[in-house]
């Protein structure tokens, strides 16, 4: 049958799985909209008020469900106000399709009205993007996008459509969604030197990141650790791929990761990485995070082995299958003296870094809402202080319930975050989140009030830009410059102003009341409580330090 280019868009979204896309429409796009119109009854779309929350609403939605985000744009602006959604999409490994207009292939290249090479321009952002100039080859490249989207290491695909191949028909087959897993090929060698490894080590840690939660390995991650007798400690990322009530579980480890977590993981013989990057803020000084240990790296994408900190032993492919055939490889080991010493950082002081509970502090705000939030909340983060207190206070209990922008740390990533994970799972969802990075991209809870979601936004307000100030409190001899906000904002009413409503709590009699009361609400709910400016994410190590330089006071 023959379709139009915008059809054939529908069609194949459709072909896909499809039902929800988040966008903004515009110009070039709006053939395509018309096509979406035709087919509401099939795919639901969100309008958000901007384009980069629709971007990070894709995103939000992606990593709470494990399915692929859709976010569709026009042309110029609208194009390149998905960029940092993209970005921080690429950054964490989402899997997520953008679609773009753009002006008529002959007006390309003549600085035509709202136009912009977004291939180029999103290029280092992308596995990969598309030009589509030719209507009978758009079917096959938007399935191409889905595949490269989810094969291997997920990541952000854009397709860029000129609005005359929309224009244009074509003849189009249906065709069956294709689903290719790449087959990875470690020799035996490999997996056999990895487990002599853990057969020698008498003091292992498993370093377990983002890519367990992604590939779904919660439960074979769970089993290695018995197998070895390993404690586990995770990076921001991996945060949910276990359950927080396990006893091997150590919290966060890094720049402000628990103090057990990271002196463990400095203590190890052997550490066993499992779908992580070993980024900066999680090693610190590199040389010294090396010396003494050795490294089982095992990562889907192989240009992350030895990237960052050499592997002794590399171990490549979906971290699922990997710990699968590990586990039935190994035999119980017994690390006795080494779980004896875990459980005494457990126990130490400097592990224990509690607020004081009788005054209102993020602590205290935290785990108020973990106490009354339903146990199958989502919980969203901007990013600074907040985010950090979050990952160090909150106790998660399932996979793809913390949703934070870990590798560009994009402030303003949370609420369209939070508004997509609601989309997708039907599930409360609490939004933590501070003044400055609320500001970023408020205009969002517009589109939060407009389809009645129940998002509560927890707003940690100190009245300035808290992770900067606390680097320049301890780096800069407190020279607090331009990080003083003192925004005379409103937060209750501006939450009503947006058609929602709010509370603002100042002490801690209020707290319990107030977070209670938001739960109890249906639609969207804004909390603003009021923080000391000096309040410090601690412990710290500082930056290319070691655990001998963390900071346990303020």
């Amino acid at each position: 049958m023959k379709l139009t280019g915008a059809r054939i868009v529908i069609e194949v979204l459709l072909e896909q799985g499809v039902d929800t896309i988040f966008g903004y429409p515009g110009g070039t796009v709006l053939n395509i909209y018309d096509e979406l119109y035709k087919a509401s009854d099939k795919i639901k779309h969100y309008v958000s008020a901007h384009e980069q929350g629709a971007a990070h609403a894709a995103d939000g939605y992606a990593r709470a469900t494990g399915k692929t985000g859709v976010v569709m744009a026009t042309s110029g602006p609208g194009a390149t106000n998905l960029v940092t959604g993209i970005a921080t999409a690429y950054l964490d490994s989402t899997p997520l399709i953008a679609i773009t207009g753009n002006v008529a292939t002959p007006l390309i290249g003549r600085d035509s009205f709202q136009e912009v090479d977004i291939a180029g321009v999103t290029m280092p952002v992308t596995k990969h993007n598309y030009i589509v100039k030719d209507v009978n080859k758009l079917a096959d490249v938007i399935r191409e996008a889905f595949i490269i989207a989810n094969s291997g290491r997920p990541g952000p695909v854009l397709i860029d459509i000129p609005k005359d191949v929309q224009l244009a028909t074509c003849e189009f087959e249906y065709k069956k969604k294709e689903v290719k897993k790449r087959e990875y090929k470690n020799g035996s060698e490999a997996f056999q030197n990895a487990l002599e490894l853990i057969l020698k080590s008498k003091r292992p840690f498993i370093y377990a990141g983002g890519g367990v939660v992604i590939s779904n390995a919660t439960k074979e991650l769970e089993e290695f650790s018995e197998l070895i007798d390993a404690p586990i400690g995770t990076s921001m990322m991996g945060l949910t791929a276990v359950d927080s009530a396990n006893p091997r579980f150590l919290g966060m480890t890094g720049m402000h990761g628990k103090f057990a977590a990271s002196k463990a993981m400095f203590s190890s013989d052997l550490i066993v990485a499992v779908g992580t990057r070993f980024s900066d803020r999680a090693t610190g000084n590199k040389l010294e995070f090396c010396n003494g240990r050795k490294v089982i790296h095992i990562d889907i994408d192989p240009a992350e082995i030895g990237k960052n900190i050499p592997a002794y032993v590399a171990l490549v492919g979906d971290v699922k299958d990997m710990l699968k055939k590990l586990n039935k490889n190994l035999t119980k080991q017994h690390n006795p003296k080494w779980m004896t010493e875990i459980e005494s950082l457990k126990a130490s002081p400097d592990a224990c870094l509690d607020m004081d509970k009788s005054r209102l502090n993020p602590q205290s705000i935290i785990e108020s809402v973990n106490k009354h939030a339903p146990k199958s909340a989502i919980i969203a983060t901007d990013v600074g202080q907040h985010q950090m207190w979050t990952a160090q206070y909150y106790k998660f209990s399932k996979p793809r319930t913390f949703i934070t922008s870990g590798g560009l740390g994009t402030m303003g990533f949370g609420l369209g975050a939070a508004i997509g994970a609601c989309v997708g799972t039907g599930e409360r969802v609490v939004l933590f989140t501070s003044d400055g990075g609320f500001h970023m991209n408020m205009n969002e809870m517009a589109t939060a009030v407009s389809y009645n979601l129940p998002i509560t936004v927890v707003v940690l307000n100190n009245n300035a830009l808290g992770m900067v100030r606390q680097w320049q409190t301890l780096f800069f001899e407190k020279r607090y410059s331009n990080t003083t906000l003192n925004r005379k904002t409103d937060y209750v009413a501006l939450a009503k102003a947006f058609g929602a409503d709010g509370k603002k709590v100042c002490d801690m009699n209020m707290l319990d009341q107030a977070i209670k009361w938001a739960f109890e609400q249906k639609g969207p709910i804004v909390i603003e409580t009021a923080i000391d400016c000096d309040e410090k994410v601690l412990p710290m190590i500082p930056p290319n330090g070691t655990i001998n330089d963390i900071i346990l006071k303020g």
